[in-house]
C-alpha cells in the first residue's frame, strides 16, 4: 500500500513540475507574441535584427499555435511533439541571432526560454510514462 501511495505522490508532483513549467513558458512566449505582435516595438526589433516584416507575422502566428497545442490538455501528443520541436527551433534560431547581431549576453534570454522549455518536454513525458 505505501509503494501505490508513493507513486501517487510522484506522478502528482511530475504533474505540478509539468503544469508549472508549460504554463510559464506559454506566458513567457506565447502570450506576448499575441499581446505585443503589432507594436512599434517589435516590429523595430525585427527590422534590427535584419528579418523582414512579414517573418514577424509568421513567428507570432507560430508562437500563438504552439502555446494553445502545449496548454490545452486535449491534443493529441504527436501535435504537442511538433509544437516542442518548433519552440525548440525558434529559441535555438533567436540565440543565434541574438548572439551574432546583438552580442552573447542577449543569446541568453532565449536559452533560459529554452532551458523551461526542456524542463516542461522532460516532465510531460514523465506524465504520459505514469
Amino acid at each position: 500500500m505505501t509503494t501505490l501511495a508513493t507513486t501517487q505522490k510522484s506522478v502528482r508532483k511530475e504533474k505540478i513540475v509539468y503544469w508549472i513549467f508549460t504554463s510559464l513558458f506559454v506566458l513567457l512566449d506565447s502570450v506576448p507574441a499575441a499581446i505585443f505582435f503589432n507594436s512599434e516595438m517589435t516590429k523595430e526589433g525585427i527590422r534590427a535584427m535584419g528579418f523582414p516584416a512579414y517573418f514577424g507575422v509568421e513567428l507570432v502566428i507560430g508562437k500563438i499555435i504552439g502555446g494553445i497545442l502545449l496548454i490545452l490538455p486535449m491534443v493529441p501528443a504527436r501535435l504537442k511533439e511538433w509544437a516542442y520541436v518548433g519552440f525548440g527551433i525558434s529559441l535555438i534560431s533567436a540565440m543565434i541571432a541574438n548572439a551574432v547581431v546583438l552580442g552573447f549576453l542577449n543569446a541568453l534570454m532565449p536559452l533560459v526560454g529554452l532551458v523551461i522549455l526542456t524542463v516542461s518536454y522532460i516532465y510531460y513525458h514523465k506524465t504520459k510514462e505514469a
